[in-house]
């Protein structure tokens, strides 16, 4: 849960901050949230479940996440208006650290473990993906 947090409030915050610098939010970037997020819930929700947790608990859980989530995004639009390119570049470089440190920790572990040898290979399939949406965005 915590790592969920720690993931989802920078990336509401550069959804909010995009949102301010440009109008909209581009599709590769929602595809990569939607993309990385939806394993990483699936993950810890069974984990949950394992360890006792009620479905309502989790349930509850996940709507309190999505409030904060929707609050930073709310912060990044009005926090970061007047701020400096390097403000807005710290931001921007905690989110995708925040990202990574998911990914370290957690999700390439558990889809080696799950998936094996191929978990490399479908990494890379999936950042040329995200790069091809972006191309096309």
């Amino acid at each position: 849960m915590l790592g969920t947090v720690l993931d989802g409030v920078p990336e509401s915050m550069v959804i909010g901050l995009t949102i301010f610098q440009g109008g909209a939010v581009g599709a590769a970037y929602l595809t990569a949230v939607f993309i990385s997020n939806l394993p990483e819930s699936i993950s810890s929700t069974s984990g949950l479940r394992t360890g006792g947790w009620t479905k309502s608990r989790i349930l509850w859980m996940w709507i309190a996440i999505a409030v904060i989530s929707g609050l930073a995004s709310l912060a990044g639009y009005g926090l970061f208006q007047h701020s400096s390119p390097g403000t807005v570049g710290f931001v921007l470089a905690f989110a995708a650290g925040a990202i990574l440190t998911m990914l370290a920790d957690t999700m390439m572990p558990e889809a080696h473990q799950h998936g094996g040898k191929l978990t490399g290979v479908v990494t890379t399939l999936g950042f040329a993906i995200a790069a091809t949406i972006h191309l096309l965005d």
